[in-house]
């Protein structure tokens, strides 16, 4: 009897899992379907490889990372950086093609970075740069950069489509609202899986409303996710400086990760340099698994510890079977079709308020160590000139090297960069300073 209660127990923590997996799987698919103005078929197949990535993702970083049960998912700076590459070089068509065969490169790139920075253990040296203030910069410029993104397709723009379509904003707004109340006033498994079910409200007054669900049959029940769907990885030297700051930025990811994670887990933040290297080198690897898939990059999401904290859920062998799960399912084309049936303006609606929680973690750290007058000029200038940057059209930089005008196209990456130059160049006169007296 015993053992019937703790198979049900581990099989309802498994289904649990996968739920929160998929909540984190299913609409960065539709959002970058929609920046490159894919058809329901081609989103199909980017959430077939997207589910693939992120379940081969987190067996990974379970066995032989960080061994922790964090959740990797599409990284919110890859999002950015496909939303930049679809602007300045191209959404549709063979420049739609060019700009995705460059993020493949961009993808690969930036994991051999990680793995480096893994295997030769210093992961924590350069993480020393990324101070709060920083950090609070770089995720108030990457929600100004994205939210941009998900309200045009809230409002169902796009290269065809330039009048706002009301009906499907108002629901992508109920779906935003409801996902905000089911994750602030409510508790257990509805805060638990707040996004999901926001998701699956807007879904359901899309057909009934606006009857617009793309119904799509495939021929096949079970098929493998495809290599290289975008072509070839195509290298250009812009793409060499943006996968250089995009793996010193998501070394953050990993630090937060592994600090909530542990907290939650053993009640105190406690993980090792070691730890922090495994996870370094094996995002690496993931990154490249991401490229080689034609999918957006994964990162570990410090989420994953709030899921924790909610559920009790602390165990590793249950998150490990939910990761291959999620591989299984990514086999089975008719239950990924059903998905990709999702409207964009809905799944552009749950990510936003997902963003606002991030916000608030991004203005938290700018204000974590308070505004001295050195502090303030740094946040302000970083601000000023990053969120500056992304009002100005790619166009306008046409005839600057590819690789300067991918870099400052990216108000996001110059904001940061400045954050990161103006807090060690200060801090060192600051102590210069103190030293001659």
């Amino acid at each position: 009897m015993n053992n019937k209660i703790e198979s049900s127990d581990v099989m309802f923590s498994i289904i649990q899992w996968f739920i929160f997996l998929l909540a984190n799987a299913v609409a960065i698919p539709i959002v970058i379907g929609s920046i490159f103005q894919m058809d329901t078929m081609a989103i199909m197949l980017l959430m077939q490889r997207t589910f693939f990535v992120i379940g081969i993702a987190c067996f990974l970083q379970g066995w032989l990372g960080h061994k922790l049960p964090i959740v990797d998912g599409p990284a919110g700076l890859w999002v950015s950086t496909f939303a930049v590459f679809a602007a300045s070089v191209g959404s549709t068509g063979a420049a739609g093609l060019e700009a995705l065969r460059m993020l493949e490169m961009g993808m690969i790139l930036t994991g051999v970075l990680l793995i480096l920075f893994g295997v030769f253990k210093i992961s924590g040296k350069v993480i020393s740069y990324f101070t709060p203030l920083v950090t609070g910069v770089f995720l108030t410029l990457l929600t100004f950069q994205l939210s941009g993104t998900f309200l045009q397709g809230m409002f169902g723009l796009s290269d065809q489509v330039t009048t706002a379509q009301l009906d499907g904003f108002l629901i992508a707004m109920v779906t935003f609202i409801a996902v905000l109340v089911f994750s602030n006033f409510f508790n257990g498994w509805v805060k638990s899986y707040a996004v999901l079910l926001g998701i699956g409200l807007g879904w359901i007054l899309f057909v009934m409303f606006k009857d617009s669900t793309t119904k799509l049959t495939t021929q096949n029940w079970l098929s493998m996710p495809e290599w290289f769907a975008w072509g070839t990885p195509q290298f250009d030297w812009s793409i060499v400086p943006v996968a250089v700051l995009t793996g010193l930025i998501l070394l953050s990811n990993i630090v937060a990760s592994l600090s909530a994670a542990t907290e939650v887990i053993e009640g105190k933040s406690n993980f090792s340099v070691s730890q922090m290297n495994r996870g370094s080198f094996m995002l690496g690897v993931n990154h490249g698994i991401s490229g080689i898939f034609s999918s957006v990059a994964v990162v570990p999401l410090a989420s994953s510890a709030g899921f924790i904290q909610l559920t009790g859920e602390k165990r590793k062998s249950p998150f490990m079977w939910a990761s291959m799960l999620l591989i299984l399912v990514a086999f089975f084309p008719p239950i990924i079709s059903f998905l990709a049936g999702i409207p964009s303006p809905v799944a552009n609606a749950a990510l936003l308020a997902t963003f606002v929680q991030l916000m608030g973690l991004g203005l938290r750290n700018l204000f974590a160590d308070g505004l001295d007058h050195r502090r303030l000029t740094i946040i302000t200038i970083s601000l000023l000139l990053g969120s500056g940057l992304m009002f100005i059209p790619s166009e306008a930089f046409a005839e600057l090297p590819g690789t300067v005008r991918q870099v400052i196209s990216n108000g996001m990456l110059v904001g940061t960069v400045l954050a990161v130059f103006l807090e060690q160049i200060w801090k060192n006169e600051d102590r210069n300073k103190q030293a001659s007296t």
